[in-house]
């Protein structure tokens, strides 16, 4: 995993600590029924919890199959932590490396931190987020017949699930054409 002392510095006072004790405290708001949850069988489903200058807290739930795709958080650190169910988090640590996250589980996220999240379990999951600094921005990767980890395109975007129908119409420069 790349969550190490050798992870460079984010713009924010917060650690990845402090983003996993944030996110698990509001895991219990949720459990205790605190914050509504809906479930959209088309698209993930989420809602901003909190925000601030320095981080934003977002409640998200994943019918079955429901995923991301693979990218990074930009210039934000981050932390999960699972309420309900099971999500499976596909990571790059020098190839493409994949956890499960059960319930009352968790990931952090450094900056550099390239995943996947997805809901493979058969029942709803539902999981909190955070972000320091709030999110900007996120670039989206694919790995390349080689093995290699390209990044396909960037996006502006304060909200952890963009309405992306195609990374075609938002490339990175320079990134080549898509297979």
């Amino acid at each position: 995993m790349t969550d190490t002392a050798a992870a460079p510095a984010a713009p924010t006072p917060l650690t990845l600590d402090r983003l996993s004790e944030l996110t698990a405290a509001v895991a219990e708001e949720v459990r205790q029924g605190l914050h509504e949850i809906r479930f959209d069988a088309e698209n993930r489903w989420s809602v901003r919890l909190r925000a601030d200058d320095y981080t934003d807290v977002w409640l998200i739930s994943w019918t079955p199959d429901q995923s991301t795709r693979l990218h990074d958080h930009a210039g934000s650190l981050g932390a999960l932590t699972v309420v309900a169910g099971e999500l499976v988090e596909r990571y790059w640590d020098a190839g493409l490396c994949e956890r499960t996250l059960a319930d009352g589980g968790g990931g952090r996220f450094p900056l550099g931190h390239v995943h996947d999240v997805v809901n493979a379990a058969a029942a709803p999951a539902v999981s909190v987020h955070a972000y320091s600094p709030p999110l900007t921005a996120m670039h989206y990767y694919e790995v390349s017949g080689d093995n290699a980890l390209r990044r396909t395109g960037s996006i502006l975007t304060s909200d952890p699930e963009p309405d992306v129908p195609t990374l075609d119409a938002v490339p990175t420069a320079g990134a080549g054409e898509r297979r």
